[in-house]
């Protein structure tokens, strides 16, 4: 493992620098990237700090598998740009990095598992992956060994790989030294330095080192050293399996990866031998109490009972299995996060500090692609792409402790090669946050699913209906219920508990300026007006998306979606430092309820006296209302505010008076046809009027203008606002990058995410999100569009004479759906129904 020119243990140690510009804690592969990266783009003052030898983390022990398809279109790009990067590695370093490209078969067993496979096949049309369906004679010919007898599809990705992680690592480490980084090992990083909210460096075992910026990328360690400064890394190690046969016959060389999800198991090829790795349904917890610093290149003790049902069912798909002698069987940690999705990015809790880790067994495949946008994110400050399914901000500080890691990551495991349903909820550690109006929905009928630690009412389930998911690719046993729902909002008046969307208070004579600067709307408005607005970057690109109340001359109410509050909350308080302003955050003190729909007027009227007239209470307003008469009535700030496109009041009310309320507005609309409602109708309700979703339809990437959000913009605000200049400089240029409704004209398809629009034929977009609308009895989606280079638009950019003349489909599952596009909302285009 000892290269020329490193400090490696064994050998004289080097002194360590005193300073550098960046420093790396953590010498595997992602941390070996990150650096490599950072010298390409010319920052060469990088010292990496391994506290064993590089690779004696997780890396070492890796399967090297570079698979390119994942499951969004984000992650696919990071994986498409490794294998690119492995592929050319060795010729750049002279470093040998056993990279080659076999390809690799993924088989269905069953119709839902075919279904998701073509699902990806069509996503990956939107990166450029090769994806090819192919006959299961033809699987049979790529891989003699496998048993296809009760297979219904295969998919062929000829261009994936496999590569040697040690190799690899190594020529990393080499390409970033050559241009300048330094890499010590043998070093622990012991602690932290943080300095006003700003990390200033490290200590280690041989003494500290001051630096600009500092990157976690210790693996399984790194949620024990984040936590010494409060940054919160929810990861936690547990114990992962593969075997190693003896030689067998038959195995060709070169063989494609295969891979069987639905028994768990993928088997690759390696000299001659079979190697066959597992993500069991439920994973087994290592060291939840912290790894031991002295852990490199160790493995842990077999334990066939915990692996034996799943090396069954590998014979199954493999039965050469059941008679090959078993050279290894391997058993060693790597970390697995609690939604099974790594994190990138500086953490919200201290400036400067950056994380890259708990990869969930993909950090091989992502570590090229990892090294590139950290590296990029570091220096610009940014990162290159929407990254927002990796952003360690989207963490939550309960999802750190050890009881909850304890129940939900071996569930995260588990879920690696389990179906991708689309609405599966977790079935482990529920119950962490809980609105106060849980048990009256609960009473209602509804069925629950969780965001950010909340159990909410994701659906109402009619009479005699079975309180549980049944899940599918089409329509799932809550369609019917969800439409009765939507029903109510559209034609009466329904109920929805938004307790969980993240309420806070800024107050304090900077309270204005701060947030007028990074709202992309007028905030210095008349007391009682609540303002919906973008938080913008320097790019213009959207940071958030909320509302923002103005309460007092200095005060101010801000609401933000539930799964975004530490992201937001982060960014207001870094636009806040140094200034007179204080942030509270009120989100568990105060329940919200929305009551929405063309009767929500009479029905609140018939509990308090205030005026709810279109004079007395206009759209966009705020007024404290009291409900009931005497010395028992409730105080409730209302807010005329609709996520769902109907008239209606979003409700805030302290949590102890939140089920005099909800009980007082259900006895208040029994007559109206008031009905409960939840999330999957909300975001249903939402799409139909053209109502864009944070994270989804709008990112960090996309500006107000491409996302149709122009009418949110004060151009013209006093002092300006972040990123004016950058929009100002695409105001009045035609629509290259324009988001779009569309209709998807076959009833029995639903769309969901990243699939493929189409436009006479060539590509042009990708979807954003999809839902069934009941109002159009079809499945509406978002996606942006942008005109091909050879496009007849001859640079106009996308206009409604060019969708005209365009016939578009959304590919679902390898299949062309004709989709009918739109500028406007298909329900309400003028937003008239709002303002009743």
């Amino acid at each position: 493992m000892t290269m020329a020119g490193f400090d490696t243990a064994g050998s004289t140690p080097s002194p360590l620098p005193e300073r550098a510009e960046v420093v790396i804690v953590g010498g595997g592969i992602v941390g070996c990237s990150i650096a490599y990266h950072l010298t390409r783009r010319g920052l060469t003052d990088v010292v990496i700090v391994e506290q064993g030898q590089l690779t004696s983390g997780t890396t070492w022990h890796a399967a090297g598998l570079v698979s390119q398809l994942k499951s969004s279109h984000s992650l696919t790009r990071l994986a498409t740009y490794s294998a690119r990067l492995f592929e050319d590695l060795e010729a750049e370093t002279g470093q040998a990095t056993g990279y080659r490209a076999p390809g690799s078969i993924s088989v269905a067993s069953d119709a839902q598992r075919w279904e998701e496979l073509l699902r990806g096949k069509s996503m990956a049309g939107t990166v450029g992956v090769e994806v090819n369906e192919i006959e299961l004679d033809q699987a049979k010919e790529l891989c003699p060994l496998l048993n296809i007898d009760d297979l219904v599809g295969a998919l062929h990705l000829p261009q994936d790989g496999i590569t040697s992680p040690v190799d690899t690592t190594m020529a990393l480490a080499k390409g970033a030294k050559a241009r300048g980084a330094r890499v010590f090992e043998g070093v622990a990083v012991t602690g932290l330095a943080v300095t006003d909210e700003r990390i200033t460096g490290v200590t280690t075992e041989r003494g500290p080192i001051e630096a600009e910026t500092v990157v976690l990328a210790g693996g399984m360690w790194t949620r024990q050293l984040a936590a010494t400064i409060g940054v919160n890394v929810p990861l936690q190690a547990c114990e992962h399996f593969y075997i190693v046969t003896e030689p067998i016959d038959g195995v060709l060389q070169g063989m494609p990866t295969v891979r069987d999800p639905t028994n768990h198991t993928y088997f690759k090829e390696e000299t001659g031998k079979i190697m066959a790795g597992f993500f069991e349904p439920r994973g087994k917890i290592w060291c939840l109490d912290g790894v031991p610093r002295d852990f490199a290149f160790g493995t842990l003790a077999e334990d066939w009972d915990h692996v034996g049902p799943i090396f069954e069912r590998a014979i199954h798909r493999m039965p050469v299995l059941g008679e090959a002698g078993l050279q290894l069987f391997f058993n060693g940690p790597e970390s697995f996060t609690p939604d099974g999705v790594y994190y990138l990015g500086e953490s919200p809790e201290v400036d400067r500090c950056f994380v890259a880790a708990g990869f969930n067994s993909v950090g091989i495949q992502s570590a090229g692609g990892v090294g590139w946008v950290m590296a990029d994110w570091i220096i610009d400050g940014h990162p290159p792409m929407d990254l927002s399914a990796v952003d360690i901000r989207r963490a939550f500080p309960f999802q750190g402790e050890p009881g909850y890691l304890d129940a939900r990551i071996p569930e995260s495991l588990g879920l690696l090669y389990a179906m991708h349903w689309p609405f599966r909820q977790y079935e482990s550690a529920r119950d962490v946050r809980r609105s106060p109006l849980h048990q009256r929905f609960a009473a209602a009928g509804a069925v629950f699913g969780e965001l950010a630690g909340w159990e909410r009412p994701n659906w109402i389930a009619v009479e005699d209906q079975k309180r549980q998911y049944q899940y599918s690719w089409g329509k799932q046993n809550w369609f019917e219920a969800s439409g009765v729902e939507c029903d109510a909002v559209r034609q009466a008046v329904g109920l929805f508990d938004q307790t969980s969307f993240v309420k806070a208070e800024v107050t304090g004579p900077d309270a204005l300026p701060v947030l007028n600067w990074i709202s992309g709307n007028e905030i210095d408005v008349p007391i009682g007006k609540a303002v919906y607005t973008q938080w913008l970057n320097d790019r213009g690109g959207i940071e958030a998306d909320l509302t923002v109340t103005r309460r007092a001359d200095d005060r101010f109410f801000v609401v933000t979606g539930a799964g975004s509050g530490t992201r937001d909350m982060a960014l207001l308080r870094r636009a806040a430092r140094g200034r007179n302003l204080t942030i509270t955050d009120v989100t568990e003190q105060i329940a919200m309820l929305g009551l929405m729909g063309p009767k929500a007027r009479p029905v609140l009227a018939k509990l308090t006296d205030a005026d709810l007239s279109n004079d007395g209470f206009p759209f966009g307003t705020a007024r404290t209302i009291a409900v009931g008469t005497g010395p028992r009535a409730i105080e409730v700030f209302a807010i005329r505010m609709t996520y769902v496109g109907e008239l209606g009041w979003e409700l805030y009310i302290d949590r102890a008076d939140a089920v005099g309320l909800h009980d007082a507005l259900v006895d208040a609309g029994a007559a109206y046809g008031l009905r409960h409602a939840g999330y999957h109708a909300m975001n249903s309700l939402r799409l139909e009027a053209g109502y864009r979703h944070w994270g989804h339809d709008i990112t960090d990437e996309d500006t107000p203008i491409e996302a149709g959000l122009g009418f949110a913009v004060a151009w013209d605000c006093q002092g300006g606002f972040r990123g004016r200049q950058a929009l100002l400089a695409t105001r009045d240029e035609p629509r290259m990058k324009r988001l779009i409704q569309f209709r998807l004209e076959d009833a029995d398809r639903l769309v969901y995410h990243d699939e493929p629009i189409l436009r006479n034929g060539v590509l042009v977009g990708r979807t954003t999100g999809g839902m069934w609308s009941y109002t159009e009895g079809r499945c509406l989606a978002m996606g942006y569009l942008s005109p091909t280079d050879d496009d007849e638009a001859g640079g106009a950019g996308v206009t409604q004479q060019w969708l005209d003349d365009g016939d578009f489909e959304i590919e679902v599952a390898a299949v062309a759906i004709p989709a009918t596009p739109s500028i406007r909302s298909f329900y309400d285009p003028r937003n008239e129904r709002v303002r009743l």
